[in-house]
């Protein structure tokens, strides 16, 4: 469903006439070989154009306006080869609607001792002319990222692989539809938000749409069809006995089914990516969908429980940038603690809504039926899990009123301390950083939600591009935080969003 192959980002190169026509087609070669070479590295998921060399005011503008145009287009990777005056860039910048990144590189990486002569270094002046481009970036204030070094370097082509996968998040929310179906969980606070300031902020529209919509849907639903998907279920994962076909309960198997269907065609025929239910709305519908959240999470779409829109569209994005990186990403909750002093740790898990791109590897998830306790409806059906171990994030979007706010924890997941035969959901058990006290304090001084994006494809590196881009708070927790410093920070922030005027 994500493809990010089909994407592009431009890398484009500034300079002027003043070096003549022999520099310029050597500068032209140079940003060929660089985005060439950056490009064909397993770090970038995108294509790398290489555009022409930029010498005057007026080419530069038509190439910002060229690029707003280009549908593929994610983002511009902006290099200074030579001294190129940043008054000339004033106009382009200005109408430019795609994020950039400011690469500070040179073609060579060694200063030639022996033989360096003023021919070479008119040629190679990025050390003066990034700073030049800089200036005007922050004399402007344009939103970006600087990254240092050769462009040979695997850390340098790294950094660029993770902010070009925040572009495609910000470039797959831009006319994006979240189906919000029903209503938020009555009397929630941290689900609500501000949905048109979300839509100039992020540019994914947020409306809402009937139960009986998604029912009308689930009512056509074919019982070949039905057939077909139960077939499905049972090749792909460890079926309870009363799901089986001989067993008491297939026939809560075949509405899960139908309800999977659906809910699928619902969201393909509006050309969504992300929605939202709640077991308070769930009139027409037999049980409250499990499995089928999970699977389509586990195609792609973003998903909140209880009308959370913000945690939708969050679970999408950050399914955009894990395309194709080892780890899953799924919609999540921090559900309960465990607070013995030798390892405290936190159990995260929802009713039903795990995405099983996170599961363990090299077991098949267990189908299984179980009461929900609330919703008044039938036993849901769902896929149970441990997740896969090992190095995470855990991020939050949340509305501050006068602005956004994203939350991420740095955590690592481990295996439950002893087997969950009781617990019928899918689960992960992770170890905050630096550790749960100071971690769920953090959390919740700076406002963050309990239901979250969990990721273990992504780093912190990923979210801080993808904030940046979309021009949101970001706080983060990890190793290094101290309450003292946090609370500081949280102070500081309103001081510069107030002023900055910034949302």
């Amino acid at each position: 469903m994500i493809d990010l192959e089909r994407y592009e980002v431009w890398f484009v190169t500034g300079s002027q006439h003043l070096y003549g026509d022999e520099v310029l087609r050597q500068v032209d070669d140079d940003a060929k070989r660089i985005a060439k070479s950056v490009g064909g590295s397993d770090s970038i998921a995108v294509k790398v154009v290489t555009q022409p060399a930029q010498t005057t005011p007026d080419a530069i503008r038509n190439l910002c306006a060229a690029a707003n145009a280009a549908t593929d287009c994610v983002g511009l990777i902006l290099w200074m080869h030579t001294f190129s005056p940043a008054k000339m860039w004033i106009g382009g910048l200005k109408e430019l609607h795609k994020p950039f990144v400011h690469l500070h590189t040179q073609f060579n990486r060694d200063i030639p001792w022996s033989t360096i002569d003023m021919d070479f270094m008119n040629l190679n002046q990025s050390a003066h002319g990034d700073r030049e481009f800089g200036y005007l970036c922050t004399r402007m204030g344009l939103s970006r990222k600087v990254i240092v070094g050769h462009w040979q370097d695997p850390e340098v082509v790294g950094k660029l692989g993770t902010w070009s996968r925040a572009a495609c998040a910000r470039h797959d929310a831009q006319g994006a539809r979240i189906a919000r179906i029903g209503d938020n969980m009555r009397d929630v606070a941290v689900t609500e938000g501000d949905k048109v300031e979300a839509e100039m902020r992020f540019g994914y529209a947020v409306n809402g749409y009937g139960l009986g919509d998604v029912v009308a849907c689930v009512e056509s639903v074919g019982e070949s069809a039905v057939d077909t998907l139960v077939q499905q279920y049972d090749e792909l994962y460890d079926v309870a006995a009363s799901l089986r076909p001989s067993g008491e309960r297939r026939g809560s198997l075949r509405d899960a089914a139908r309800i999977e269907l659906g809910l699928r065609a619902f969201l393909e025929d509006g050309g969504f990516k992300a929605f939202t239910d709640t077991f308070e709305n769930l009139h027409g519908l037999k049980q409250l969908p499990g499995i089928a959240v999970q699977r389509l999470m586990a195609d792609g779409y973003g998903f909140g429980a209880e009308g959370d829109w913000k945690t939708a569209a969050l679970v999408r994005a950050m399914k955009v940038m894990a395309t194709g990186l080892a780890g899953g990403t799924s919609f999540m909750e921090d559900y309960t603690y465990h607070l013995d002093p030798d390892g405290m740790k936190v159990l995260g898990a929802h009713m039903l809504e795990i995405c099983p791109s996170i599961a363990l590897g090299g077991r098949k998830p267990s189908l299984e039926i179980h009461p929900l306790s609330i919703g008044g409806k039938e036993d849901p059906v769902r896929l149970v899990f441990d997740a896969s171990t090992g190095p995470a994030v855990n991020a939050t979007l949340v509305d501050m009123g006068d602005r956004f706010r994203m939350v991420v924890n740095e955590v690592e997941v481990v295996p439950p301390d002893q087997p969950l035969p009781n617990l019928p959901v899918a689960r992960a058990v992770w170890l905050p950083h630096p550790e749960l006290k100071t971690a769920a304090a953090a959390w919740i001084l700076a406002g963050g939600a309990h239901h979250t994006s969990f990721s273990q494809a992504l780093t912190v590196a990923h979210l801080e591009d993808l904030a940046e881009i979309a021009g949101v708070e970001l706080l983060t927790i990890g190793d290094t935080t101290s309450l003292a410093e946090f609370r500081k920070e949280l102070r500081w922030n309103e001081v510069y969003y107030g002023r900055a005027g910034r949302r």
